[in-house]
């Protein structure tokens, strides 16, 4: 009997606490309240720690890209600024090598004219103009120069430029350049300029 007693006690005993809990729980809600407004508060507060740093790594970013770009920019425009010049400067100075060549060439033209002058010797005078014309020739064949042949060639728009045509005497030569008028030339394979023929038909 004694020990059922001692049980029943303990029983009511713990009983009594759980209903004090509880009666204590409902007495006081405002525990349960304060409890969820700070974990709000946490909530909110680690949120915006969040944003900050994202916001801070992404102003980092934003300032080494918008360097980087300044940094490209400033080369872009020394690159264009330093090829405008190379440009000027090409222009200036493209004729410098083919002018270096032909003053020889100048020079004995006026040699011979000065000779021509005071010399009566005709056929003189022909072979050293045919000397220089030759000397010229030679000069810019080097450089890539080269005449178009023509006479008695089939006509070709590529190369040749129609002037008038004749009745050619030679049956053969219809269709084919009888005279040429002015000579073409052609520069690395490229015509610079139309030879202007004359055409039997």
């Amino acid at each position: 009997m004694k020990k059922d007693n001692r049980i029943n006690n303990k029983k009511t005993k713990e009983e009594e606490k759980k209903t004090n809990i509880e009666i204590s729980n409902t007495e006081n809600p405002e525990t349960d309240t304060n409890t969820a407004e700070n974990s709000n508060e946490e909530t909110k507060k680690s949120e915006e720690t969040v944003c900050a740093n994202e916001y801070y790594e992404l102003n980092k970013k934003y300032e080494e890209l918008n360097d980087r770009y300044l940094r490209l920019y400033s080369e872009f425009d020394n690159y264009r600024k330093r090829t405008n010049k190379e440009k000027i400067e090409l222009r200036q100075h493209a004729s410098e090598d083919i002018i270096k060549d032909l003053l020889p060439i100048l020079d004995d033209m006026d040699r011979a004219n000065k000779v021509n002058s005071e010399s009566n010797d005709l056929k003189g005078i022909v072979e050293g103009s045919l000397l220089i014309t030759t000397k010229l020739k030679n000069m810019l064949g080097s450089r890539g120069l080269s005449e178009i042949d023509c006479i008695g060639q089939d006509f070709d728009t590529d190369y040749h430029e129609a002037i008038t045509t004749i009745k050619a005497e030679d049956p053969e030569m219809k269709g084919k350049i009888i005279d040429e008028t002015q000579k073409g030339y052609k520069l690395n394979e490229k015509v610079i300029r139309f030879s202007k023929v004359i055409i039997g038909e």
